[in-house]
C-alpha cells in the first residue's frame, strides 16, 4: 500500500506536499511549527489539515503493520499465495484484512473442527460439487458412519458436513464484505424497554431507525441506555436477503445436495455470520458517533478557548454559593490577586448580612477601581447576578461597570488540583475558584489551559467516548489555540507554557523557574534554560513573545531563523530595525506591494508565504487573532424566567453546541435551547454551520416551561 499516494488522494493535495509533511513529521517537528514555519514545504496547509493528515498517517501505518503481521503468519503456515498477497495489498480496512485472514487464523475447537476430525470433509466436498452419484445422499452419508469416530448415523454425518460448509461460507471474505456492505445500507436499529421503570430514555422504549440515517447523538444515547439497563437494542437484518447472498454461486442444482447447501447457508447466517456482522456494524456506528462527538467537542473547545479576552479591566470574580456564601476575588489587569473576601447575599436568611455584603463589594470596587465583574454560572448564579445588578444601581460609578456570566465548568477541579494549590497555597479551594472565574473573563485561554479539557463541559456524551482518542483530540485543540495566539514569556504560567510547541510540562517548569530567577530579556536567552536544546528552541521560539526585548523582532511571530531575512527586508525598504518597535510605519506594507512580493522574496532568499508572514508580523507585531472576534457580551441588568414571554427578543451568548441545537445564555439562570430546526431558514446538517461557542446571537422566546425549567428559543425572527 502506497501510504503517501493514499494521503494525497484523500486530502486532495499534491504528492510533493504529502512527501514533505511526512518527512517533517518523521523528523519530530510539531504540527504548529510545520503549519506556521514550513509553509513553502507543505504548500501552506493549515494546522487542522496537518493534524488530520498526521492522524491518518498513523492509522495507515498501523494498518500496514497489521498487514505485515498477517503476511508473516501466512508465510509461516506455508499458505501465502500471490492471490492472497494481492488481496491483502488491496484491502483498505482492518475488517477486510481480517476477513482474508479468517480461514487461516488458528481457531478454537468448533463444530467444523470436530467434523473434520470425524473425517467428514469428503462428504462436504461431495455436497459442494453437486455432481451425480449412485444412490441417495443418505446412502453416501452412511459410508461415514462410525461409532468409534462419534458419527452414529447418516443424519449426524450430513450435519457434520453442513458444519464444514457453513464455516467455509462464514470464512469467505467476499461474501462477508458483501453482507456487511448490504446491511450497512439497509439494517435498522431497533430498541425496546428493558424495564418498566420510567427514565430519560423513554423515547427509545419502542423505537427504530435505519443505521444509514441515524444521527450520532441518538446512537450514543441508545448505547448509554443499554449500558444502564433501560434499553435492549438489536439490528434488524433481512435474513432472506442474507441467505440469498450466501447461496449465490453456491447452489447450481435441484437435488438433495442443494437442500443440504440451503440448510448450511441458513446455519452460516444465523449461527456464525449474523452475530458477527451485527457486532461489527454496531461497533462501526459507535465509532462513527464517537468520532462525531469528539469533533463537536473539539470545535466547541476551540471556540471557547479562542473567546475574546476582556483586556485592560480590573476584575471582580464572584463564585456564587448559598450556605457558605459567595467567594470574591479582585484581580488587576495582569491577573494578579489584589484582594479576596466572602459575601452572604443569596439566601433569604442572609437578609441581615446583605448590607454588610454590599459594603464589602462596594469597598472592593472603590479601592481597586473595578471596571468589570465576572459571575460564575453555577449554583446561586441567578441570585448573585440579581444582587450585583442592584448593587451597580446604588454605588458611585456603578453605571460604568458591566458584568458577565462566566462558564465556571472545571473551576472547582482546578481549585482542588495540585496546580491550584501550588499557585495559591494561601487561599482555600473556593477562593481559588473566584480567582479562576475572574481570570476566565480577562483571558479565557490562559486560564482554561490549567484544566483538563474534559472537565470544561462543552461536549456531548463525553464520558461514553474513547478516552485516549478524546484526550488526543482535545490536547491538539489546546496546543493549536495556544500557539495561534502566542505566549508572552514574562507572564505566562507553566500551564500555558507547557502547550507551546516543543515544550511540554517538564520544560515549561524549567522555563518558568529560570525566568523567575534570572529573567528572560530576549528569545536568545531561552537557550540558557536547562534542558532546552537546539531542537526545542527551534520548535518553540517563534511562539514565545518577549515584548520588552531590545530586539523588536522578539515581540513578533517572526521565527529567529528568519531574523536575517526580516532585517534585510527592513533595510531594503529603507528602514532600520528600531523603526519597527510597536509596529512598522503605515506605508511599510504599501512599499512591499510596490516592490513586488515575488521579487522581494527572491532577493531575500525566502518563499513568498514566509515573506507575507514577516510583513504581517512587522505591521501588527504579536497580533492576537482573538481581537478580530465579536466582543464578550457584558450586562448591567438581570432577567428571570418570570420576565420571559413568547416572542420576546433577547441577545445571548452561545454556551454549548450539540448535534441537535445550541444552548444560549440569555441572562437568566437557565440557558435556553435553540433547536437545529429553528436556527436557519435553509437546511443545515449541523448547528455548527450557523453558530459556535462564544457567539453573541439575537434570539426570540418560543416557550417557557417553568416546571421542567426549560426555555425554547429561536433564531428565526417571528413573522
Amino acid at each position: 500500500m502506497n501510504i503517501q499516494a493514499m494521503l494525497a488522494a484523500e486530502f486532495r493535495v499534491r504528492p510533493a506536499q504529502v512527501e514533505s509533511v511526512v518527512k517533517l513529521i518523521d523528523e519530530g517537528n510539531t504540527i504548529p511549527f510545520i503549519a506556521r514555519y514550513r509553509k513553502e514545504a507543505t504548500g501552506s496547509l493549515d494546522d487542522q489539515t496537518l493534524r488530520e493528515m498526521s492522524e491518518r498517517l498513523a492509522a495507515l501505518r498501523k494498518l500496514d503493520a497489521r498487514r505485515a503481521e498477517i503476511e508473516k503468519a501466512l508465510t509461516e503456515q506455508g499458505v501465502l499465495t500471490d492471490e492472497l498477497t494481492q488481496k491483502l495489498a488491496a484491502a483498505k480496512t482492518l475488517s477486510e484484512m481480517e476477513d482474508i485472514y479468517r480461514p487461516f487464523r488458528p481457531k478454537r475447537r468448533t463444530r467444523a473442527t470436530i467434523a473434520r476430525e470425524h473425517g467428514l470433509e469428503p462428504l462436504s466436498t461431495l455436497i459442494l460439487l453437486q455432481q451425480p452419484f449412485r444412490g441417495t445422499l443418505a446412502e453416501q452419508a452412511e459410508k461415514f458412519v462410525s461409532e468409534e469416530k462419534g458419527v452414529p448415523d447418516a443424519e449426524a454425518a450430513l450435519a457434520g458436513a453442513r458444519d464444514l460448509i457453513a464455516e467455509a461460507l462464514s470464512d469467505d471474505a467476499d461474501k462477508r464484505r458483501c453482507l456487511r456492505e448490504t446491511f450497512r445500507r439497509q439494517a435498522v436499529l431497533e430498541t425496546k424497554a428493558a424495564t418498566e421503570e420510567d427514565s430519560v430514555y423513554r423515547q427509545y422504549y419502542e423505537y427504530s431507525e435505519p443505521i444509514a440515517r441515524i444521527p450520532a447523538h441518538r446512537v450514543l444515547a441508545i448505547n448509554r441506555g443499554e449500558r444502564e439497563g433501560f434499553l435492549k437494542a438489536a439490528l434488524r437484518m433481512d435474513a432472506a436477503q442474507a441467505e440469498s447472498i450466501l447461496k449465490k454461486d453456491l447452489i447450481h442444482s435441484d437435488g438433495e445436495c442443494a437442500r443440504q447447501l440451503e440448510l448450511a447457508a441458513e446455519d452460516a447466517w444465523y449461527r456464525l455470520i449474523a452475530p458477527a456482522v451485527e457486532r461489527e456494524l454496531r461497533s462501526e456506528l459507535s465509532d462513527k458517533a464517537g468520532e462525531g462527538a469528539i469533533h463537536v467537542f473539539s470545535q466547541n473547545l476551540h471556540q471557547l478557548l479562542m473567546q475574546p479576552p476582556v483586556k485592560g479591566h480590573v476584575t471582580l470574580g464572584v463564585d456564587p454559593g448559598f450556605r457558605t456564601g459567595c467567594k470574591l476575588a479582585v484581580i488587576d489587569e495582569t491577573g494578579r490577586v489584589l484582594e479576596t473576601g466572602v459575601g452572604y447575599f443569596t439566601l433569604p436568611i442572609h437578609e441581615k448580612q446583605k448590607e454588610q455584603a454590599k459594603a464589602t463589594l462596594a469597598g472592593m470596587i472603590a479601592r481597586h477601581h473595578v471596571t468589570a465583574i465576572a459571575i460564575g454560572n453555577g449554583t446561586a448564579s441567578r441570585e448573585s447576578e440579581a444582587f450585583v445588578a442592584q448593587l451597580l444601581k446604588e454605588i458611585p460609578r456603578g453605571n460604568e461597570i458591566r458584568y458577565a456570566i462566566v462558564n465556571e465548568a472545571g473551576a472547582s477541579v482546578y481549585s482542588a488540583s495540585k496546580l491550584g494549590a501550588e499557585e495559591f497555597p494561601q487561599f482555600d479551594v473556593s477562593l481559588r475558584s473566584a480567582v479562576s472565574i475572574a481570570r476566565r473573563l480577562q483571558d479565557p485561554l490562559a486560564e482554561l489551559v490549567k484544566i483538563d479539557p474534559k472537565s470544561i463541559g462543552v461536549g456531548q456524551y463525553q464520558h461514553d467516548l474513547k478516552e485516549a482518542e478524546l484526550s488526543q483530540a482535545l490536547d491538539g485543540v489546546v496546543e493549536s489555540c495556544v500557539n495561534a495566539v502566542g505566549v508572552e514569556i514574562s507572564t505566562a504560567s507553566p500551564s500555558l507554557l507547557s502547550h507551546v510547541a516543543g515544550v511540554g510540562p517538564a520544560l515549561a517548569k524549567n522555563i518558568a523557574a529560570y525566568r523567575d530567577e534570572n529573567g528572560l530579556p530576549s528569545r536568545a536567552a531561552l537557550k540558557k534554560v536547562p534542558k532546552l536544546g537546539p531542537r526545542a528552541f527551534e520548535q518553540c521560539a517563534g511562539f514565545l513573545r518577549v515584548r520588552e526585548s531590545k530586539n523588536p523582532l522578539d515581540a513578533t511571530g517572526v521565527h529567529p531563523e528568519s531574523y536575517a531575512a526580516a532585517k534585510a527586508l527592513i533595510e531594503t525598504l529603507g528602514y532600520e530595525l528600531s523603526d519597527m518597535r510597536g509596529g512598522a510605519p503605515e506605508e511599510f506594507a504599501a512599499k512591499v506591494k510596490l516592490f513586488g512580493a515575488e521579487r522581494l522574496a527572491e532577493k531575500l532568499g525566502i518563499g513568498v508565504p514566509t515573506l507575507n508572514d514577516i510583513v504581517s508580523e512587522l505591521v501588527k507585531p504579536g497580533r492576537d487573532p482573538r481581537d478580530d472576534l465579536p466582543p464578550v457580551l457584558l450586562r448591567s441588568d438581570v432577567l428571570s424566567m418570570d420576565d420571559l414571554v413568547p416572542g420576546m427578543e433577547l441577545t445571548g451568548t452561545v454556551r454549548n453546541v450539540i448535534d441537535f441545537g445550541a444552548f444560549v445564555d440569555i441572562g437568566v439562570h437557565q440557558d435556553g435551547l435553540v433547536h437545529i430546526s429553528r436556527m436557519s431558514g435553509k437546511f443545515i446538517r449541523h448547528p455548527s454551520e450557523v453558530v459556535k461557542v462564544g457567539d453573541v446571537v439575537k434570539v426570540w422566546v418560543v416557550d417557557v416551561d417553568k416546571k421542567k425549567n426549560r426555555i425554547a428559543l429561536t433564531m428565526l425572527k417571528p413573522q
